[in-house]
C-alpha cells in the first residue's frame, strides 16, 4: 500500500535529519520495528488510543526501541503529540524508499507460480537488473506466490509492471486473435 501524502512528508524531515546525523539505517531499522509493532492489536489499542497519556506513549516507545537515537524519539514524539503514529508505517515505507533511491537501489515484486529457490531468485535479479541497466548487486527481490499466473514471472518495479506469465501471455492472445478476427 502506497504512503499517504501526509506520510512523505514525515519521511522527508525523517530523512533530512537521519541523514544529517549519519543514522539513517537505525532510523528505518527503528521505525520497521515500531511498524511491525503497531500491527499488533494490543499496541495499537493503547498506542493510537487519545485516552492514553502522551507521556505513557513516549515512556513505552523508549522501552521498545532502547536503541534508538534522541533525535528519532524527539520525532516520534511529536508524531504522538500530533495524534499521527498510525502514519508510522507509511513513514517507514516512505524513508525506506528514499534511501534506496538515493543508493540506486531498486525494489522488485515479483510473483511466481511456486516459490523461488535462491539460485532462481538470483537469476530473476539479474534478469530484472540487465531489463533496468541497473548492478545486480542493486535489485532486491520480495518474492511472492500466486498460483494462478500458473508459470512464468509477473516483476512490479515502482510503477512499472513486467508480466511474462503465462496467464499474462494467454491474454495477450486472446486479445490479439480476438482483434485479428474481427477485422
Amino acid at each position: 500500500m502506497p504512503a499517504s501524502a501526509r506520510a512523505r512528508r514525515y519521511a522527508e524531515a525523517a530523512y533530512s535529519v537521519a541523514n544529517d546525523s549519519g543514522e539513517i539505517d537505525l532510523w528505518v531499522s527503528s521505525l520497521d520495528e515500531l511498524a511491525r509493532v503497531l500491527r499488533m492489536p494490543s499496541a495499537r489499542s493503547v498506542f493510537l488510543s487519545p485516552v492514553v497519556p502522551a507521556a505513557q506513549k513516549t515512556t513505552a516507545l523508549a522501552r521498545l526501541l532502547p536503541a534508538a537515537p534522541q533525535l528519532l524519539r524527539n520525532f516520534l514524539g511529536i508524531l504522538i503529540e500530533r495524534g499521527r503514529l498510525a502514519e508510522v508505517s507509511g513513514i517507514a515505507e516512505a524513508l525506506r524508499e528514499q534511501v534506496n533511491q538515493e543508493r540506486g537501489m531498486v525494489i522488485a515484486d515479483v510473483t511466481t507460480a511456486v516459490p523461488l529457490d535462491p539460485e532462481m531468485e538470483r537469476l530473476v535479479a539479474e534478469r530484472l537488473a540487465a531489463y533496468l541497466h541497473r548492478d545486480p548487486d542493486k535489485v532486491t527481490i520480495r518474492a511472492k506466490v500466486d498460483p494462478a499466473i500458473i508459470g512464468g514471472v509477473v516483476a512490479r518495479i515502482g510503477d512499472r509492471l513486467i508480466d511474462d506469465s503465462i496467464r499474462g501471455r494467454l491474454t495477450r492472445l486472446r486479445r490479439t486473435l480476438a482483434t485479428g478476427t474481427s477485422r
